[in-house]
């Protein structure tokens, strides 16, 4: 009998080492063995865990960290939130229709002025009709653009200069314009030549650049625009493919307020209306102000689906900084730090593991724990009243988005739906999972994998079927 008794616990002990366990297998492989890795999964209706790993360990987020961002504009702000924007003009119009005083724009921080992704695409048509209204035929002052209400910082100090000049890492400013980015159009030619400069669309007559581009054999493209906020000259190195008749990269605009200036000034012209100087940034501390029309942009709600569901970093950045003002005057980003932090500090979430330094994930000195973000997350299902807005705008596994691709064809395609992050050595997702009676909450934060971002995802996706 002593036998027996012995024979069985080693062979029960066997089998659950045949088995495995999914948290060991998923960070005790080869691939992961050595990466730094936050990893909590609990009951959404009971909060019970039902694995973790290191779920305190703060880790960069890559931009997952946009689950932060939205989550306190829709708390903070509300779903039906809009932007505005503002059109006032100073001094008198003569009984001619001269106006002598300046038509200014009041940027609000609305992201979706001229953007590709949703907004009205005729505004600025619409803006000489309302001017016209007025009963305004000449202008004999300028038109000013005036992005005041945000500060003028534009990008992020804590992003890398590989990044800053390129179109995912646009300045955020008072008035943001045409997504803050251009195309810049080039003609390539045989490996090893210079790559011609076409064209930029919009047209930026400032703008120049130092051509560094070579023409290679790579498929993709491989380009980086270098250049300080504000400065109209670019640096351009890097590889594109070699013998395109049109290819376009993009980059980031310098001063986005001061082109919508321009691009409404001739607008004007084209109308009839007559303005005699050129259009400014600079801004005077005047008063007498009077407002003639006031542009909104569409609800928060759909902002922040954008945001989530395409990864928008220009849409996260612009609302990131207009958090700030619910405590300041002006939008920044250290103001809006301390109001994201306070948020969520007085809702009793360890924001000592959330360390935050923009709104979009972009900034490798980013760091959160799985625990910060599921807890997050939690709140946002039981506790927000805005939850459905919430969940609406994350991506959907094998349907939408960044997780177009994500568990496609398995049995949890459109079961998960959760924010991903991608950035150099970082591979992170946060959210629910839709189980057969059940729903979970998750997050897991992969930093510095021995292996490729595809290698990671495959390894995230095998882990979430086996739970």
């Amino acid at each position: 009998m002593k036998k027996i008794k012995l024979v069985f616990p080693l062979l029960l002990l066997s089998l659950l080492s045949v088995a495995g366990n999914p948290v060991d297998d998923f960070v005790n492989n080869p691939l992961l063995v050595n990466a730094n890795v936050s990893l909590l999964v609990k009951d959404l209706a009971t909060n019970k865990t039902i694995c973790q790993f290191r779920p305190n360990n703060s880790t960069i987020p890559a931009s997952t960290m946009k689950l932060v961002t939205t989550a306190t504009a829709l708390e903070l702000l509300g779903p039906n939130f809009c932007f505005e924007t503002k059109l006032e003009i100073d001094g008198t119009i003569s009984a001619k229709g001269e106006l002598d005083g300046n038509l200014y724009i009041r940027g609000g921080g609305d992201p979706t002025l001229a953007s590709e992704h949703m907004g009205d695409p005729d505004f600025l048509t619409k803006w000489v009709e309302e001017v016209k209204k007025t009963g305004i035929r000449k202008i004999n002052g300028q038109i000013i653009a005036d992005g005041s209400l945000y500060d003028n910082q534009g990008v992020n100090s804590k992003w890398t200069w590989e990044d800053i000049g390129n179109y995912y890492a646009a300045g955020a400013y008072g008035i943001s314009y045409m997504d803050n980015t251009y195309q810049l159009v080039l003609r390539s030619g045989v490996v090893g030549s210079t790559p011609e400069i076409l064209r930029v669309v919009p047209e930026i007559p400032a703008l120049t650049f130092e051509n560094q581009l070579k023409s290679t054999e790579i498929a993709f493209d491989s380009a980086y625009f270098y250049g300080a906020p504000h400065s109209y000259l670019r640096s351009i190195h890097g590889e594109i493919p070699a013998n395109r008749l049109e290819y376009i990269i993009k980059g980031d605009i310098p001063n986005p307020g001061l082109l919508l200036a321009e691009h409404f000034q001739r607008k004007l012209i084209e109308s009839g209306i007559s303005i005699n100087q050129l259009p400014s940034d600079v801004v005077s501390m005047g008063t007498g102000r009077r407002v003639i029309l006031v542009q909104k942009s569409p609800p928060l709600s759909d902002i922040i689906r954008e945001t989530n569901v395409h990864s928008n970093n220009g849409y996260a950045e612009q609302i990131f900084r207009y958090l700030a003002l619910t405590k300041n005057k002006v939008a920044s980003t250290n103001g809006a730090l301390q109001v994201v932090r306070a948020f969520w500090k007085a809702k009793g979430l360890p924001v000592e593991q959330l360390f935050m330094y923009d709104g979009c994930g972009l900034s490798p000195e980013d760091a959160v724990s799985s625990q910060f973000l599921v807890d997050l997350l939690i709140y946002m299902q039981t506790i927000s009243q805005n939850k459905e807005y919430f969940f609406n705008s994350l991506p959907v596994s094998g349907k939408s988005g960044t997780l177009t691709s994500f568990l496609a064809k398995t049995a949890l395609q459109g079961k998960v739906h959760a924010k991903s992050g991608t950035i150099s050595r970082v591979k992170c997702y946060a959210g629910y999972i839709e189980g057969d009676g059940k729903n979970y909450v998750f997050s897991i934060l992969v930093n510095n994998p021995n292996g490729s971002s595809k290698s990671v995802v495959r390894k995230i996706e095998k882990f979430l079927l086996e739970l």
